[in-house]
């Protein structure tokens, strides 16, 4: 059966595997992620129009079809308002691609991108004081070979506010450690790579830890943090990271009420953000010092700080000036004067 606009698949095809990997070099992982967008796409014409593969083309992406597939993701498969707000970007990165190849698609790429986002409701980000940083540091037992880990995995994440995949796959090579400015070089999402300056006690930590666990002859690219099991290592997993934090958190909670009891790996990574952002650091450059592709998704950090605007708010009232008398007091011309009216 003929396939109506054979275009469209063909321009799909280069999207996901030459435009995406190719040209952006996303990860395999991200273009999965577009290409469910668009099997998602296809799923709703079948389902709501019922149109078959072969008979949706270019011209099916209008501006009312875009709506309703919106509307489908939230009503019918209850997909929450960032997870569809996803998906839609994923369609207009896919429409905008085409517009490249092919300026008659431009009409279409106006309308995709006035098709309206889900509003999404704002949570404020957690993070740890100080105080609660210092007493979860305390727990690991660092006289012992997982303690050693534990804590050099956790300070770690948290000077380099780094996502906890990219610690898991942190190399020998990926450090460097003996130099007048120590560096971590991280690789985040789409395959992006970044530099990390840490601090010098950091530094030395890690150099003991790696002094410890490897030798001078080992392979510059064995993961930094591993398990053992049945006498042989393995990278360290994500599962195994959240679950040897709840346990400390958990300890620490004794302490310190502000560790949570439940916390998430991230959590350093927020607090991290958090601390540099009340030092001063401007938006975009915590924005690059994260990996953000964006300062608009660094910016939760801004609104999320009560404590920076409680602090204002008090300044302000210490820089309170006395408000200063109008220059047309004691001279009844002056008003006249200003208005023109002299």
């Amino acid at each position: 059966m003929k396939i109506k606009d054979e275009e469209f698949y063909k321009t799909i095809d280069s999207f996901l595997n030459t435009y995406l990997i190719k040209q952006k070099n996303f990860s395999p992982k991200t273009k999965n992620s577009y290409k469910k967008s668009l099997n998602l796409l296809l799923e709703f014409f079948k389902d709501e129009k019922g149109m078959k593969n072969y008979q949706i083309g270019f011209d099916d992406l209008t501006y009312e079809n875009i709506a309703a597939f919106s509307n489908w993701l939230s009503d019918k498969r209850g997909s929450a308002p960032q997870t569809v707000n996803n998906r839609l970007m994923a369609i207009r990165s896919f429409v905008k691609y085409a517009a490249i190849l092919d300026p008659s698609k431009v009409n279409t790429q106006i309308q995709i991108k006035n098709v309206p986002t889900k509003k999404v409701k704002k949570t404020v980000v957690g993070f740890l004081e100080e105080d609660a940083l210092e007493a979860l540091f305390q727990q690991p037992d660092v006289n012992t070979p997982n303690g050693l880990r534990d804590y050099c995995f956790m300070t770690l994440m948290y000077e380099t506010a780094a996502r906890c995949a990219e610690l898991v796959n942190l190399t020998i090579q990926d450090m460097d450690l003996d130099s007048k400015s120590p560096i971590v070089y991280l690789t985040g999402k789409g395959n992006k790579s970044r530099r990390i300056p840490i601090g010098p006690e950091t530094a030395a930590n890690m150099r003991k830890y790696l002094s410890v666990n490897f030798s001078q002859e080992e392979s510059t690219d064995t993961y930094v943090f591993f398990t053992t099991w049945k006498g042989s290592t393995h990278r360290i997993s994500p599962d195994a990271v959240a679950l040897f934090m709840k346990k400390y958190a958990a300890q620490a909670h004794t302490m310190c009420t502000g560790v949570p009891v439940n916390m998430h790996p991230h959590l350093l990574r927020h607090s991290r953000a958090m601390h540099l952002y009340r030092g001063g650091m401007a938006l975009p450059l915590l924005s690059e010092f994260l990996g953000h592709s964006s300062v608009d998704t660094t910016r939760i950090y801004a609104w999320a700080d009560t404590e920076m605007k409680r602090n204002a708010i008090k300044q302000v009232g210490k820089n309170h000036v006395s408000p200063v008398d109008p220059i047309w007091v004691d001279d009844e011309d002056m008003i006249r004067k200003l208005y023109g009216l002299d």
